[in-house]
């Protein structure tokens, strides 16, 4: 009996070391039996350093890992399980693979989903009714991208200055900066001299405007119907003395032309001045 129960307990520790074995061994590869697990699919065009196991994480929380990775002539592609199985993500989703921080450290991959929040009642991503159009789904594949890094900003900087070394920016910005420099000192110049002629032209412009409140007086007054009544009035009066001036005028010009007329002014005029020395003969001798 006792040799029995000794069989039977080392039997069973057999096969529980042989399932347990398996179970690591099936575990090591990847195979999850009777668990809710999923894939889906990214490629990159450079991995950083991205390995097998490397975390996959969606809004800073650990989802999943890297299943494996393949490298073929035109991208990397690696395969991701995601460890939970209520996760939707609304299309469209990239992987971005980058290192922790910007100075280094492992690789992840971080899922970004920019979609509109899908519905409560929306199906899981192993369910059959999932709508690859929309989310998700076990089997998908996204697009992937490469973080910022200190090698990446190291790298772009390097472009940059090479272009700009080859270029020569750096020898154009310098005669750039002479010459808005130079442009500065005549716009200063340029303001100093409206500065002046705008203190000579104050006076004009007082008289201009003294000149302009003395024609709105006269415009004023102009408007006013007793002043205009007033200057109808003169101009009446002007043409009646110019039509009297007119006919003295031409009165006079008739006695002058007149020979009988002017004989008798000469004589009259004679006369008088003999009359003025008989009166007067002693102012008339002086």
């Amino acid at each position: 009996m006792r040799r029995s129960v000794r069989d039977a307990i080392v039997g069973f520790t057999l096969i529980g070391g042989i399932i347990g074995f398996s179970s690591m061994a099936l575990w090591l590869r990847g195979v999850r039996l009777g668990s809710s697990h999923w894939t889906l699919t990214a490629r990159f065009s450079d991995a950083a350093g991205l390995a097998e196991r490397s975390p996959v994480t969606y809004r800073g929380i650990l989802v999943g890992s890297v299943r494996s990775i393949a490298v073929t002539p035109e991208a990397v592609v690696a395969e991701l399980e995601i460890n939970n199985a209520d996760l939707r993500l609304p299309l469209p989703v990239t992987a971005t693979v980058g290192s922790s921080s910007l100075l280094g450290g492992s690789a992840k991959v971080a899922l970004i989903s920019a979609g509109r929040p899908l519905e409560k009642d929306a199906p899981l991503p192993r369910a059959a009714g999932c709508r690859a159009d929309l989310q998700l789904c076990d089997g998908s594949s996204v697009e992937g991208r490469e973080a910022a890094s200190l090698s990446t900003v190291t790298e772009t900087l390097q472009e940059l200055l090479a272009q700009a070394q080859q270029e020569r920016v750096i020898p154009h910005a310098a005669e750039s900066l002479e010459q808005i420099d130079a442009t500065a000192q005549e716009f200063e110049a340029l303001t100093v001299q409206l500065q002046d002629e705008l203190a000579k032209a104050v006076p004009v412009i007082r008289n201009l405007e003294l000149a302009t409140a003395h024609l709105n007086n006269i415009v004023a007054s102009l408007d006013n119907p007793q002043t205009l009544s007033e200057l109808q009035q003169t101009a009446a009066n002007a043409a009646q003395l110019t039509a009297t001036i007119d006919a003295v005028g031409g009165d006079v010009a008739q006695l002058t032309g007149d020979p009988e007329f002017m004989e008798g002014v000469r004589n009259l005029t004679i006369g008088l001045g003999e009359l003025f020395g008989e009166i007067y003969p002693a102012q008339a001798a002086q």
